[in-house]
């Protein structure tokens, strides 16, 4: 590959960027603290993309897109997003990482993920939109299991973004096309090693969804991720993701849903990042309403819930800006009804 632009995409990483974006004929760009910014001023040449492709393995001519594992020479691992814009050649480079955050310096509900985190069967659902930090989430939930359990932890990932350190648990990471064909494959796999706990990396179709399920209730605990913006929304992409009518189906989730919890990442009022939440613990009381997918009473329960293991997003962006860490517009814009958010800060300064 070319030296040049491997010396670039060593020091992007080394400035702490979160994200390398790569285009044909445009300056190479960095994400950092949220910005996407240049990093170089001169423009990436087709022959160079050309040739980073090809070091990725993946021929331009007969593919359009592609997500690859890619090591850096003398560097770490990346995971990689190339593809095709207007005929030209892109790429987008994240550093696939060592070192796992712990869920309190996310600023996570700790006690309530190791609570679900301890539970020998289940499904744990991580969601929100691309970008938001599901995947960095759930490292945080399984690498407290590693450091406090003993525990067998198979992952099934395409492509995978962090790497674990057998500590008191063992892991075995497993990438699509690379360590498995696809990932209905990968998972009738996995169940055959004996894992306590399975990842599955995200749930995007039917299979995929019935087979988690199925998971947990022959005896294993299944975390995994979905895109959706919130609680009630991961219900009904899920129950679609199950197909209407399949009634085995949507009892087997009431049954073995444990919980979810989605998240975005705003701006800080004071810069960086800032990550809100909204969550939901899976009780007699819910499990009826998931079976028949009565969303209008899941949500009033959300929303009036006084228990530690339930928070809306709304209950949760007001308590930041009351506490300083968001500036008031910023929240109000993240809530989907901006007048409840309205309504409520009317109530705090009241």
């Amino acid at each position: 590959m070319n030296s040049a632009l491997n010396q670039l995409i060593r020091d992007a990483f080394s400035d702490s960027a979160n994200d390398v974006f790569l285009l044909e004929d445009e300056p190479p760009r960095i994400r950092k603290r949220g910005d996407v910014v240049v990093l170089h001023p001169g423009e990436i040449p087709r022959v160079v993309m050309e040739d980073f492709w090809q070091s990725c393995g993946v021929d331009h001519t007969k593919q359009l897109e592609a997500d690859v594992s890619w090591r850096v020479p003398q560097g770490g691992r990346l995971r990689v997003n190339l593809y095709h814009t207007l005929g030209r050649l892109g790429a987008v480079l994240r550093p696939i990482r060592n070192e796992v955050p712990e869920m309190t310096d996310l600023g996570l509900p700790s006690p309530l993920l190791q609570t679900w985190m301890q539970r020998r069967q289940g499904l744990i659902l991580v969601t929100g939109p691309t970008g938001s930090g599901k995947s960095t989430t759930v490292a945080s939930c399984l690498d407290w299991v590693n450091h406090t359990m003993a525990r067998h932890i198979v992952t099934l990932e395409d492509p995978i973004e962090y790497l674990f350190t057998n500590d008191l648990s063992m892991f075995s990471q497993r990438e699509i096309r690379l360590d498995s064909e696809n990932f209905g494959t990968g998972l009738r796999s996995a169940l055959r090693q004996s894992p306590d706990i399975l990842f599955l990396g995200e749930i995007r179709d039917h299979e995929t969804a019935v087979t988690a399920l199925q998971s947990a209730a022959t005896g294993h605990l299944v975390i995994s991720t979905l895109h959706s913006s919130s609680v009630i929304e991961t219900l009904d992409r899920f129950s679609h993701l199950l197909k209407a009518g399949a009634t085995e189906a949507h009892h087997l989730m009431a049954g073995q849903l444990i919980g979810i919890i989605s998240q975005q990442l705003l701006p800080r009022k004071n810069g960086g990042l800032f990550l809100a939440v909204e969550h939901m613990q899976n009780e007699a009381a819910t499990r009826r309403w998931i079976q028949e997918s009565r969303l209008a009473e899941l949500q009033d329960h959300l929303l009036k819930s006084t228990e530690p293991a339930n928070c809306s997003f709304l209950e949760y962006l007001v308590a930041s800006v009351q506490q300083g860490f968001l500036d008031p517009e910023i929240a109000r814009n993240a809530c989907t009804r901006p007048q409840d958010f309205d309504r409520a800060m009317r109530g705090i300064t009241n």
